[in-house]
């Protein structure tokens, strides 16, 4: 078997860094090239310049909420499969626990647990290629049905406009509801996470009303106290 520092030299080398900071450089190249598309075509859809930049400061700051959590889990994926691929996938997909369970499963196809002195060159190699494997099924998605989503809503919504806005907030009540339930049934400090999210989002929406700037930063404040809540229960 080769050793962890084997491992760990290889999975911070030189050349994986280079790699890794492509991959990452092609990501901001992509976000730069989405947000002056949009400002270049906001009037066409009756937008001005000032909402475009209140809509962009808004998604920066309920960004915060979600990235602490990925920041957390940084150094633990780090010391495992290194940390340029780490910083790689995090910027790519975003979703620690889904690279760490692709990781985990990639190591456990050979028989050997994520970390563990049995966790060699081959194992990382082939917790490596899981990982990137399971992002493809999200990207071609994403270029054979994305541009048919459209035509699709319009022909479910039959054209009535309330009828799709009441769709899109029931599919939104659907996933989130969906995704909070496994949460809730745990208990604890998870439960708690949840609840105090969603008691807060309700009470910061509620005194939005009388304090306009709170719109933007509801969402991101909403993060931060389920997350204080959880981890004071939890």
């Amino acid at each position: 078997m080769t050793s962890n520092v084997s491992v760990s030299t290889v999975s911070n080398s030189l050349g994986v860094w280079i790699c890794a900071l492509i991959a990452v450089s092609v990501v901001l190249v992509q976000s730069i090239l989405y947000v002056r598309l949009a400002f270049k075509n906001a009037e066409k859809v009756g937008l001005s310049k000032q909402q475009c930049v209140k809509g962009l400061r808004s998604g920066i700051i309920s960004s915060i909420g979600p990235s602490i959590s990925v920041f957390v889990v940084v150094f633990g994926m780090a010391a495992v499969i290194g940390g340029p691929l780490t910083w790689m996938r995090l910027s790519m997909i975003g979703s620690s626990p889904t690279e760490l369970s692709a990781a985990q499963v990639g190591a456990q196809t050979l028989g050997v647990e994520l970390g563990s002195p049995d966790y060699d060159l081959t194992a990382l190699a082939t917790s490596w290629w899981t990982m990137s494997v399971n992002g493809l099924g999200w990207l071609l998605v994403v270029v054979l049905f994305t541009h048919r989503m459209e035509k699709l809503r319009q022909k479910i919504g039959g054209g009535d406009s309330k009828w799709v806005s009441i769709l899109a907030a029931a599919a939104t009540l659907g996933l989130f509801g969906y995704l909070s339930a496994p949460n809730i049934l745990v208990g604890g400090g998870k439960l708690a996470a949840v609840l105090g999210g969603a008691l807060s989002m309700a009470f910061l929406s509620k005194l939005s009303k009388n304090i306009n700037w709170l719109k933007e930063y509801a969402l991101g404040f909403a993060l931060i106290i389920g997350m204080v809540a959880g981890t004071i229960i939890g």
